[in-house]
């Protein structure tokens, strides 16, 4: 197990579990670090055909650990940490699916539009309040939400900042399948078995095919980051940053 990020090995299936490394449904730098030190290791691991992730039990992530992006000190070594995180998944060489089950906020979303797969409970939310904070978006999803939910769609769901309900996320395409009445997690196991017994070869090579060149989201991820840090920066953003902050503590 990675010292960080709690990880489980089944069936050619690598689970892991989207969390700071205290417990909390936040990604902090340190949990950047671990989830690009984890995928590094599961690109070039013939065992792993497979990864899966989930949230914490009725959460799934709720975005970035605000504290670092208050903090000037943190901003050099986050900003590189969240980097290689993005190009590592935007680059990643095998099918990643996601479980959710509750919450997906800000960065707990984006990283949705790099799953193959979003498996979802009928509870879950999604939101990216991006703009509301003053920031961009990251991930590349500039390219991939009009990609995936069409141009109005990504319009609306990052310029208004809309609490997506999983019908929702469903009918735009960011989730695949609504588990009702049964276990997320089993669900989106079920899906990695079979995807896993596929012959390996021509599993990866059709999912190659489907994605096409990464260069360009590496590239967009670079100039989304530089965006995000010169808006971490702005004194009025930072303003609201620290209102948003006392609200939520």
């Amino acid at each position: 197990m990675n010292a960080h990020t709690q990880t489980e090995f089944r069936n050619h299936t690598l689970i892991v579990t989207v969390s700071s490394d205290d417990g909390r449904p936040v990604l902090d730098r340190r949990a950047y670090e671990s989830l690009a030190k984890t995928f590094h290791e599961a690109a070039v691991d013939d065992d792993i055909r497979v990864v899966v992730l989930r949230g914490l039990a009725g959460c799934f992530c709720l975005g970035g650990d605000f504290s670092e992006f208050l903090d000037a000190t943190k901003h050099q070594r986050l900003i590189a940490a969240v980097t290689d995180m993005f190009r590592t998944l935007a680059t990643f060489p095998k099918p990643v699916l996601a479980c959710v089950d509750g919450d997906a906020v800000g960065v707990g979303c984006t990283i949705l539009f790099h799953c193959d797969m979003v498996i979802a409970s009928g509870e879950s939310t999604f939101r990216v309040p991006f703009v509301d904070f003053g920031l961009v978006p990251d991930a590349a999803t500039s390219i991939l939400a009009p990609q995936k939910l069409g141009y109005a769609g990504a319009f609306r769901f990052f310029c208004l900042g809309d609490t997506l309900s999983a019908e929702d996320a469903r009918m735009l395409g960011l989730v695949t399948e609504i588990i009702v009445g049964g276990n997320v997690e089993e669900a989106a196991l079920g899906r990695a078995r079979q995807l896993a017994k596929k012959p390996a070869a021509a599993l990866l090579q059709t999912r190659d095919l489907l994605k096409g060149d990464t260069g360009a989201l590496c590239d967009r991820i670079d100039q989304e980051i530089s965006l995000f840090q010169q808006a971490l920066q702005d004194d009025t953003t930072l303003r609201r940053l620290q209102r948003i902050a006392r609200l939520a503590a």
